[in-house]
């Protein structure tokens, strides 16, 4: 008898897996992942025993795939629904929790041929297009943004509640572009680093891994001590220690700084599916709980006013405005169903 996970592609889709997990491992029950070869997914979890059982399906995504390469794509997520099916009857799944992306396909499709209740979670503000076909077939679907979902709070990982706390004033700017990292939020850091140094404010990179060492010389150029690095197993570390950020606007990067209580402009990334990172952005900005720029109208200028505004107001109603507790009460729901 299990629960299984599934859904992943990127670290915002993972990142609500492993919330979730965390809430089950003391259950007595299986847990069980089943993802892609593509993606983040293998990096996230092929070593996690905290999952009784993990697989890697070969799917890939659909949308915006055109011609034969589209249906190559659909083949790819047909035979992996075959071997879902069997891997879903092997370990007795009770419930499959699909938290998106391509990665979900395959297991998303087998539960519902299979007549286990599945439960779809929604990260971002624009439905992305699997959970809006599969939506209306779900036993559940959870979204933070939609009035007609069940209303639960996003699932965060504990740590950055824990470590929250209210910032008073900038002694330290993250800059993070994900693990695979972003142009344009790596060129904008350089370009303030030297006003930021002049004013003693230290700086974190998430510079992406296979810009590591070509952001570091260009820190060394201007005679700045940053610390930059890709991915990490210590994120949450660096978001506690900081006291503004720029950032992307993937969901779980955005709800894991509020959470945090820590004030940030983001740039949304300007191709994601539905231009759901920048409506990620407005569900905040409209609170006057975040600032936003797209990557072709980003000021210096603009973004010297922001860092010199009254930013404790704003980490204060961040610490206050977001809520506990949504990784527990999805896997409640989860539990409840085995």
């Amino acid at each position: 008898m299990s629960i299984v996970m599934t859904g992943g592609g990127t670290g915002g889709h993972l990142a609500i897996v492993r919330a979730v997990k965390e809430e089950l491992i003391d259950k007595n029950i299986e847990l069980v992942y089943i993802g892609s070869t593509r993606g983040q997914d293998k990096q996230w979890f092929e070593h996690d025993t905290e999952f009784n059982a993990r697989y890697f399906l070969k799917s890939q995504g659909v949308v915006n795939k055109k011609g034969f390469a589209k249906i190559l794509s659909l083949f790819d997520v047909f035979k992996s629904t075959l071997q879902a099916r069997k891997l879903l009857k092997s370990h007795n799944a009770k419930a499959v929790l699909s938290v998106g992306g391509f990665s979900a396909a395959p297991t998303a499709f087998a539960s519902l041929s299979l007549g286990i209740p599945l439960i779809i979670h929604e990260q971002n503000a624009s439905m992305g297009t699997l959970n809006k076909l599969l939506k209306p077939y779900a036993k559940e679907f959870i979204s933070s943004y939609e009035d007609t979902s069940k209303q639960i709070p996003y699932p965060i990982n504990n740590i950055y509640f824990q470590t929250a706390r209210v910032r008073d004033d900038i002694k330290t700017i993250i800059f993070l572009g994900g693990s695979q990292g972003a142009k344009s939020i790596n060129e904008l850091a350089l370009s303030l680093a030297p006003t930021l140094k002049r004013q003693g404010i230290s700086i974190v990179h998430q510079a992406g891994e296979k810009n590591i060492q070509e952001v570091q010389k260009s820190y060394k150029k201007l005679d700045i001590d940053a610390e930059v690095f890709g991915f990490s197993d210590k994120l949450s570390e660096y978001i506690a220690k900081a006291d503004f950020a720029i950032a992307r606007a993937g969901a779980s990067t955005l709800w894991e700084l509020s959470a945090n209580g820590l004030p940030t402009l983001y740039i949304p990334y300007p191709y994601a599916a539905s231009d759901h990172q920048y409506y990620n952005a407005k569900f905040l900005v409209d609170q006057n709980l975040a600032w936003v720029m797209r990557e072709n109208e980003i000021n210096i200028d603009k973004i010297y006013n922001i860092l010199s505004s009254d930013i404790k107001q704003v980490s204060k109603r961040l610490t206050t405005n977001t809520k506990n507790q949504g990784a527990k009460q999805i896997s409640d729901i989860l539990y409840d169903l085995c």
